[in-house]
């Protein structure tokens, strides 16, 4: 049996408890045209799932308690729970170089991409701090 704790509310329980998801980390084929989604993309989504001899993420919805989802880093050998983590978030850095495989190449896509986000939104908050900066002295010039 599975004892599971919800990383939100802090329920703890078997997995009666909980809801079980499916892989975490999917990513939807984009929709901004659904008539035109190649069938490989559809199948992917819909059908093609990691399955792993060792550390796997799931989804999981704590239905007795505050019903969020969150993710969970589970050995499916021996069943523990590694990490608990929130929906949109990565699992923590040490469970991640603990993932083998296709997880491995997932999270290092993953996180050069977050990370590339984070330098991107920096980059617009340093332009936009030193425009507004530029704006006052100007300003300040003109009174």
């Amino acid at each position: 049996m599975l004892i599971i704790q919800c990383p939100v509310c802090g329920a703890e329980g078997d997995e009666t408890d909980f809801h079980c998801g499916g892989q975490a980390h999917i990513a939807r084929p984009a929709t901004a045209d659904p008539d035109n989604i190649a069938d490989g993309e559809q199948r992917d989504y819909l059908f093609m799932r990691f399955n792993p001899k060792g550390l796997h993420f799931e989804r999981w919805r704590c239905d007795r308690g505050c019903g969020k989802w969150f993710h969970a880093a589970r050995d499916t050998v021996s069943l523990e729970f590694k990490a608990y983590y929130g929906i949109t978030d990565l699992p923590p850095a040490d469970v991640m170089k603990q993932a083998t495989g296709q997880w491995a190449d997932f999270f290092k896509q993953a996180t050069a991409t977050r990370s590339a986000t984070k330098k991107a939104a920096a980059k617009k908050t340093v332009t936009k701090t030193s425009a507004g900066r530029k704006a006052a002295r100007a300003k300040a010039k003109k009174s």
